[in-house]
């Protein structure tokens, strides 16, 4: 039971995350992608901060920005890369690639077994991304394609450093930290690349504060709660949760069709996250 009520907690994040295109398409001015990802995490992560009145201390600032780079600045840089660059589906398809990846990763970084059913459901989870993204026109761009993979290399790392590096600090704590840094890394970005933002109405405020308080900040101290508490790659195959969520959305809310091909891959990610929790070892820590 205690796993069952971790995994389900923290897949509510990437579940959360899911919405996350909706919002963005349909509540906020278009154009303005390293822009939107500051506002999403800098003011979350110095609410928390002036909130929690804690700083790292010592060879924690260190890992506070290494862990604010990949999880954020790195992560999302090379996600905007690859939706400007690929068809959506081919982008959501590389970047559920990081489940596999994570699954390397926590062998190297963390000595952590790879589990057979582990790998079954990183597999099962790849392949059902694809029903449900993958159009017959995808089309391969080079400089998308690497910052796909580069995007999914990143997450999987912060997924297995947040891991190794979290030790006693809150989780709050942690999380503001690696929000602070990962917006304040990507601002010099979005000031000298982008141009300013226009006078924001209502709904994109509200989609604003959506983003930032609930998917930034109240779902990424889920995750890594999960990721302190569950087996790396069990949190890795919740990942495939985010584009399943998306997809059902747009179905459900934009009228969008559902094909045969996308309900097999409802299943195979469905499928996937049960073989990546059963590989769980049975006591959360």
């Amino acid at each position: 039971m205690p796993r069952l009520f971790d995994l389900t907690l923290t897949g509510l994040a990437p579940m959360v995350w899911g919405t996350t295109y909706i919002v963005t398409t349909e509540m906020l001015p278009a154009g303005y992608p390293l822009t939107l990802a500051v506002l999403r995490a800098l003011p979350a992560g110095l609410l928390l901060l002036v909130a929690l009145r804690r700083l790292p201390v010592g060879r924690q600032w260190g890992e506070a920005a290494v862990l604010g780079a990949v999880n954020f600045a790195i992560f999302w840089a090379c996600l905007f890369v690859a939706a400007y660059r690929l068809p959506g589906g081919v982008a959501a398809t590389m970047g559920s690639l990081q489940a596999l990846i994570v699954i390397g990763l926590a062998r190297v970084v963390l000595d952590q077994p790879v589990r057979r059913l582990a790998v079954i459901g990183g597999i099962t989870g790849v392949l059902g991304v694809a029903c449900l993204v993958l159009g017959p026109a995808a089309g391969l761009d080079p400089l998308g394609v690497a910052a796909g993979l580069g995007g999914a290399v990143s997450m999987a790392t912060g997924t297995v450093l947040s891991r190794k590096w979290r030790r006693d600090t809150p989780l709050l704590t942690f999380t503001a930290w690696q929000l602070a840094a990962g917006g304040m890394l990507l601002l010099p970005f979005a000031w000298f690349l982008e141009p300013p933002l226009p006078p924001l109405d209502r709904e994109a405020i509200a989609g604003l504060l959506w983003l930032g308080l609930i998917g930034a900040a109240l779902t990424y101290g889920l995750w890594f709660r999960g990721v302190q508490r569950l087996d790396p790659a069990a949190v890795s195959t919740l990942g495939f949760l985010s584009p399943l969520t998306a997809v059902l959305i747009g179905w459900l809310l934009l009228g969008q069709s559902l094909s045969l091909v996308q309900m097999a891959g409802v299943a195979l990610v469905l499928g996937g996250v049960w073989a990546g929790g059963r590989s769980a070892p049975l006591r959360a820590r």
